[in-house]
């Protein structure tokens, strides 16, 4: 998330500069890779580069590929072969055991405006949106379908019965919520959901809040701070949140929206401001919930509120996993890391326990 936002805001710069610009897009993969589809890296002629497509390894090339597309104002579509343990192809070795498809276009004039626009139109809504990369087909000039979070969509493609085919299966990634490739109609598209920045809400704007947002900004997330001491939510404290809100817990604002795409932390370090908060948002749909405190103390929150059993299906408590946190960093890192591991549906273990392949969704 934190990339495609540098990358837009990289783009408007460049833009204002007058550079030539292109884009590569991580559009397909087999085996094992670094980066999964939907990865993107930004350059110019002048040699900016944002973004990243691979560990390291592939860079450069995409670099000089980029720099033809630039030229010659042409797209096209680059593959790279790792699958051979002995690959010296690009002096390195790398035997990632897998195949990456990157396709790398230039953002001419007009083109690219209306791409970056979509792309940041979507990080500002609630509800994801869907971008169409058609990858494959040399006689499509326009490469792009573009379904917008409230439902319109936007493309140059001219043939009818494509951009119908292609709406179609837009509205169905965007009501899953799922990114998928499609091979049809002598084309091969790549249908990418385009998500909202995860919203983060946290209650209490201690001194241990603050490396809680310092964290989830370097992800790209949407922060919020309550509390209700002016003293204590200020954006010198908090220059890097989002948002910063005073108010008293007792009844919250009507700019915070608490739903199934919200993450909260409760930490205001007191127990009746604790309270107050959880018998608001504990009956709401929250994506996550969580409470800092030892369990007892939680345990006798919960007993103080007549609740509904289901939200203990999105509360945490004690917060954060458990990886030996005991300074407010280490306890930030924690928390941030097992909000990432639920709404991602991961569980958060090691990965020298996992059996399944690491970029596979189940959770196994």
């Amino acid at each position: 998330m934190k990339e495609l936002q540098d990358i837009i805001t990289t783009y408007n710069k460049l833009k204002k500069s007058g550079d030539t610009i292109a884009l590569a897009t991580v559009v397909k993969v087999a085996g094992s890779t670094y980066r999964r589809p939907g990865a993107r890296m930004l350059m110019s002629t002048k040699g900016e580069i944002i973004g990243s497509l691979s560990g390291g390894c592939l860079e450069g090339d995409v670099f000089e590929q980029a720099q033809e597309v630039m030229n010659f104002k042409k797209s096209r579509l680059v593959s790279y072969d790792t699958t051979s343990e002995a690959d010296i192809l690009w002096g390195l070795g790398m035997g990632c055991q897998g195949i990456v498809d990157i396709f790398i276009e230039p953002l001419l004039s007009d083109n690219g405006t209306i791409l970056m626009s979509f792309l940041a139109d979507c990080l500002q809504h609630r509800e994801p949106g869907v971008l169409v990369t058609i990858f494959k087909n040399q006689a499509i000039e326009y490469h792009h379908l573009m379904l917008s979070p409230n439902g319109n969509f936007t493309t140059k493609i001219t043939d009818s019965s494509l951009v119908k085919l292609l709406l179609n299966h837009s509205k169905n990634a965007q009501k899953l919520g799922k990114s998928f490739q499609i091979s049809t109609h002598n084309i091969e598209a790549f249908i990418e959901v385009i998500h909202p920045p995860v919203s983060l809400i946290i209650f209490g704007a201690g001194h241990d809040a603050i490396p809680i947002v310092y964290f989830a900004k370097q992800l790209g997330w949407y922060v919020t701070v309550l509390d209700r001491r002016p003293g204590y939510a200020t954006s010198t404290r908090f220059p890097k949140a989002d948002t910063i809100i005073i108010s008293e817990y007792e009844k919250l604002p009507k700019s915070i929206i608490l739903d199934e795409k919200t993450v909260a932390v409760i930490m205001t370090h007191n127990y009746l401001y604790d309270l107050t908060i959880l018998k608001t948002i504990l009956p709401l749909p929250l994506g996550y919930l969580g409470i800092l405190g030892p369990r007892r103390r939680t345990e006798k929150l919960l007993g103080e509120i007549p609740a509904d059993e289901q939200y203990k299906k999105y509360l945490y408590a004690p917060v954060g996993l458990d990886i030996g946190a005991d300074n407010p960093q280490e306890i930030a890192l924690a928390i941030i890391a097992e909000i990432q591991a639920v709404i991602t549906n991961r569980s958060a273990g090691f990965l020298c326990h996992r059996h399944l392949p690491i970029h596979c969704e189940n959770n196994g």
